[in-house]
């Protein structure tokens, strides 16, 4: 089995934080989102992962790359490393991969996070992970014969044809055949909002007789904005409770301080004078002293004095020294 990863994009929601570090790179309970992200996949599809193919932007640099190699290496996979040359769509992306599309794979966008518990059956051509939403009209959705497969795929319509949307997920019993159909909207300059559209691949397939079906998802975690990241902090740092994930590391210091749990603490954190959580991620080598921190998530070697803080997020090698509360900081900055 092959993931196939696209992100090129640098996440220019998420700004301050991925000027400098790309959005699937932004920790969230001390690991990378796109190593969550394939982590998961690799635990839902319950087979071997072989290959990951990463697609990133031109100017993501040698450490992304060593960063996405050593991902894939935890994994026991190979990592191939594609370049978008120019951000045309999400089929563009997947295109760009092109070596590494043949045989079974999933295709995964590294700006969200999952929760599902089910497995892939045999017989399945393909498929799209789905989720009952409350505001269909802002995601492309499908809609469902009464056999349970896929029928449309509509996105962001003002009246939606259901509540079942796509969170970015597919998987294909062997992405050649999506890859064919894919050339075809090239060669055909099929352009949707200046853009090549993986949908429009998908429906070429679906015209081809290729049977779709939904893989609902339990629970979807965005990591779109500041907001919804540090949700999806919490919510992660929820579901590790009772996992065998190591949250809290052996190597802190702590003087006159209390960790009230589920948090993330990174190797070499100091922590002076401190209240810490619930749903507090710190990065390794931070600092936190004469403070309160709560449902924050804090990058690595930052230093936070004399801080009140809920719903932050603060960025690497960061010096904080203030009273505010709702934050967001990124790398290197100075507030004293």
């Amino acid at each position: 089995m092959k993931i196939i990863v696209p992100m090129a994009g640098r996440g220019s929601r998420l700004r301050p934080h991925t000027l400098t570090v790309p959005k699937p790179l932004i920790p969230i309970a001390g690991k990378p989102i796109v190593q969550r992200l394939v982590e998961d996949i690799a635990g839902v599809v319950d087979e071997p992962i072989d290959e990951i193919a990463f697609v990133i932007g031109k100017d993501f640099g040698s450490a992304v790359e060593e960063q996405l190699e050593n991902i894939a290496t935890s994994l026991n996979a190979k990592a191939s490393i594609y370049i978008q040359d120019q951000p045309l769509g999400t089929g563009h992306a997947i295109m760009s991969a092109e070596p590494s599309l043949s045989g079974p794979a999933v295709i995964a966008y590294a700006d969200t996070l999952f929760k599902a518990d089910f497995s892939i059956e045999k017989d399945t051509e393909a498929m799209i992970w789905v989720k009952q939403v409350d505001n269909p009209s802002a995601y492309g959705v499908v809609n469902l014969n009464d056999k349970g497969h896929i029928i449309d795929l509509v996105e962001k319509a003002e009246n939606p044809i259901s509540d079942l949307a796509v969170i970015g997920i597919y998987y294909f019993k062997d992405v050649a055949v999506l890859k064919d159909q894919l050339q075809a909207v090239l060669d055909e300059n099929l352009i949707r909002g200046g853009e090549y559209q993986i949908n429009d691949g998908i429906e070429k397939m679906k015209a081809k007789g290729t049977i779709f079906k939904p893989g609902q998802v339990d629970e979807w975690m965005d990591c779109g904005n500041k907001t919804v990241t540090v949700e999806t902090n919490k919510r992660i740092l929820e579901h590790l409770k009772s996992s065998e994930e190591k949250l809290i590391s052996d190597h802190i210091e702590i003087h006159n301080s209390e960790v009230t749990e589920p948090c993330f603490i990174g190797d070499g954190v100091k922590l002076i004078n401190a209240k810490i959580g619930p749903h507090v991620s710190l990065g390794k080598g931070t600092m936190v002293k004469d403070s309160k921190i709560t449902n924050s998530l804090i990058q690595e070697n930052t230093e936070i004095k004399n801080a009140s803080l809920d719903n932050a997020m603060i960025g690497n090698f960061v010096k904080y020294n203030g009273n505010y509360t709702s934050v967001s900081i990124g790398d290197y900055s100075v507030l004293e």
